[in-house]
């Protein structure tokens, strides 16, 4: 019987999505957990993310719309286990059923994953897993100590792969728990005794396991122990799918221990032929250096050659012209040269004294015509006053008083008497005449007579 026939109108396709969507609408805030499948997103031009959730009874379509999308803090996969809390809507261009999330939490270990992230994220911030904090690993390491569970097979395997690539290399072992909730305390304490044998890398392996399993290498103490070790640290956690914080703060990274072991340890054959090879190198570069620093000695023995066979010309052509020197080569040169000289000296005098002496003479015969011209001339005034004063002096004089016949007497002291009475009888006396002299001895005095 058709709906006509029952008595109820035929609905519109509009209208009987619309009395869905309502009647939808007002079912309550829902909170389901499942299994992410069939992810597309975020979508490039909206943003928002479109999947399914499942378990293993049933299925449902999930709309998360882009805000919430980036309130998320992890990123959605397929396989991965969440926690949706939203409401049932239907889509009126289609009428499809879809549940809209308001929140999009991880649940199990997607939800380990996302403590996981953030904790990478805060390590990160903090420079932990900076290129330029890892410290460098060795190319070949002579000693490592291997870090990892004693009870397992991952040492042995580490121990052939090092005795097969090299055996040279030394091996210590420090025994922790490498599964469990005491393990991340037994790794740190394990690579705080391993440092402390000061090997030149250190080895923390594992054999794989499951994202839970690896847990205890995604501990914040077990990252900040790796950071902090003075000793490079190469992880192999042997799970590729999975990079643990270990192995993003690590020195070095590698999948397995095997390639762990393979990392710090280069092929004996590799050893040697690289050495081969920088033999080779080290006898071409000192060949080469040996070249350059010979033609280097080269051109400085020609440069001091030149300028020692300059130095050389100079000094011959200095001693040359020494050698060269009468003085050197004929001693009695200077004398023969000086006794020239004063023979021509000589011989300029010789000549030369005639005519001087003739030029003196013409030059007396001037002087002595001019001075017996002018001798009278000067001569008469003195003359004629020298007459003057010799008759005014020959008047004067007591030679001429004694001319006219006077005497004069002397005594034995040769004074002149004047005075009788300075006499006494026997005194010698000496008399001067106006021609000649006697001697005489006094017999007698008398006294002047009185005048009239």
């Amino acid at each position: 019987m058709s709906a006509a026939q029952g008595g109820q109108a035929p609905l519109s396709v509009t209208d009987a999505v619309a009395l869905a969507k309502g009647a939808v609408s007002a079912w309550p805030t829902l909170v389901v957990n499942g299994e992410v499948s069939g992810f597309r997103g975020p979508n490039a031009r909206s943003g928002h993310c479109y999947f399914e959730v499942k378990d293993d009874g049933a299925s449902m379509s999930v709309i998360v719309w882009r805000g919430t999308a980036a309130k998320m803090g992890f990123q959605l996969r397929d396989g991965l286990a969440v926690q949706l809390t939203g409401k049932f809507d239907v889509y009126k261009a289609s009428g499809k059923l879809s549940f809209v999330a308001s929140k999009v939490e991880a649940a199990g270990e997607g939800l380990l994953r996302q403590q996981v992230a953030e904790l990478a994220r805060r390590l990160e911030r903090e420079g932990l897993m900076d290129e330029s904090a890892k410290r460098h690993v060795p190319v070949f390491c002579s000693r490592v100590c291997v870090v990892t569970s004693l009870s397992g097979s991952v040492i042995e395997d580490v121990k052939r792969t090092l005795a097969r690539r090299n055996p040279l290399v030394e091996i210590d072992v420090v025994g922790c728990s490498v599964q469990g909730a005491d393990a991340p305390a037994t790794i740190v304490r394990a690579l705080a005794t391993a440092a402390s044998t000061r090997p030149d890398a250190i080895l923390l392996v594992r054999g794989g396991g499951s994202f839970e399993d690896l847990m205890c290498f995604n501990d914040e103490g077990v990252a900040r122990a790796i950071a902090a070790c003075p000793v490079p640290v190469v992880t192999g956690i042997g799970h590729e799918p999975d990079t643990t914080i270990a192995d993003m703060v690590a020195d070095r990274r590698v999948s397995t221990p095997t390639a762990a072991a393979e990392s710090v340890a280069p092929a004996i054959s590799d050893v040697e032929r690289q050495m081969l090879q920088r033999q080779l190198r080290l006898g071409r570069a000192m060949s080469n250096l040996l070249a350059v620093r010979r033609q280097r000695v080269e051109a400085q023995a020609r440069v001091m050659g030149a300028a020692m066979d300059s130095e050389f010309s100079r000094r011959r052509v200095a001693l040359d012209a020494l050698g060269a020197r009468r003085c050197l080569t004929d001693p009695l040169a200077p004398l023969h040269d000086a006794e020239a000289d004063l023979a021509q000296t000589a011989e300029r005098l010789h000549e030369a004294t005639p005519r001087l002496l003739f030029r003196a003479g013409e030059g007396v015969d001037r002087v002595a015509t001019r001075l017996a011209e002018a001798g009278p001339r000067l001569l008469r005034a003195p003359e004629a006053t020298l007459a003057r004063l010799a008759g005014q002096l020959d008047a004067l004089s007591p030679l001429a008083v004694l001319a006219r016949g006077y005497a004069i007497a002397r005594d034995a002291r040769g004074h002149v008497v004047k005075d009788a009475a300075a006499l006494s009888a026997g005194d010698e006396v000496s008399v001067l005449l106006g021609s000649g002299s006697f001697s005489a001895a006094v017999t007698s005095t008398a006294p002047a007579p009185a005048a009239d």
